[in-house]
């Protein structure tokens, strides 16, 4: 199974940081969040990795390559200065990704999760990991019963920026996808999509204040 991994965000909530750097090169430890995401993919035994780019596309690809180092083979999918969003992004990669299901990750989520338990859920036509509700978004996403995600419910999750999909669901009809979250709530609606709680480390760190915030806790 390959992957895409969503880096070309211009990364504006992360100002003054994305002065001159891409979001994914900022540092957790002593790695960039981008690293963490293809070791733990090579680890999984993932070796096709396909990241997305845009503005200051060109730093990630020449610290990374063609992903030799790793043990993956990376290529990348070019955007330019404007991102084409979540939905864009992956129907501008579906000639990388091909006609299998992919994982797809949110490349400013800093996590332990095991993208190997993925490889299960690959018949349905999305699976995507809901975690604890952080302090910034407290009210959730979704729900989560009986392996079906819902949209509302006593108990609400956040949705974890991390799923396996298959490349159909970025089409509606005819019409290719631009807005990601929209369309994941209608098939969501339709019942379509499976989901799973996890409870391990997981930060969403779109903000200077939370990139530092794990950092000290790493610390």
């Amino acid at each position: 199974m390959k992957a895409m991994i969503l880096a070309a965000g211009k990364g504006e909530r992360m100002l003054p940081l994305t002065k001159e750097t891409p979001k994914p090169l900022l540092q957790i430890g002593d790695k960039s969040l981008i690293q963490y995401h293809i070791e733990a993919l090579a680890e999984a035994s993932v070796s096709e990795i396909i990241i997305n780019t845009g503005r200051f596309g060109e730093k990630i690809e020449k610290v990374f390559g063609n992903g030799k180092e790793y043990g993956v083979n990376i290529r990348y999918s070019h955007e330019g200065s404007e991102p084409l969003g979540t939905g864009g992004g992956v129907l501008n990669a579906l000639p990388l990704l091909g006609s299998s299901p992919f994982i797809l990750i949110n490349g400013d989520i800093y996590t332990n999760f095991n993208f190997s338990s993925l490889n299960s859920h690959t018949d349905n036509l999305a699976h995507i990991i809901l975690v604890d509700n952080p302090a910034h978004n407290s009210n959730g996403d979704f729900t989560l019963h009986g392996g079906l995600v819902g949209e509302k419910d006593k108990i609400m999750l956040t949705f974890g920026g991390i799923g396996v999909y298959q490349p159909r669901f970025f089409y509606d009809g005819d019409k290719q996808m631009i807005s990601f979250i929209p369309a994941l709530r209608r098939v969501i609606n339709q019942k379509k999509v499976t989901g799973e709680h996890y409870q391990g480390k997981w930060h969403d760190v779109g903000t200077p204040e939370r990139l530092r915030s794990v950092n000290e806790e790493l610390l």
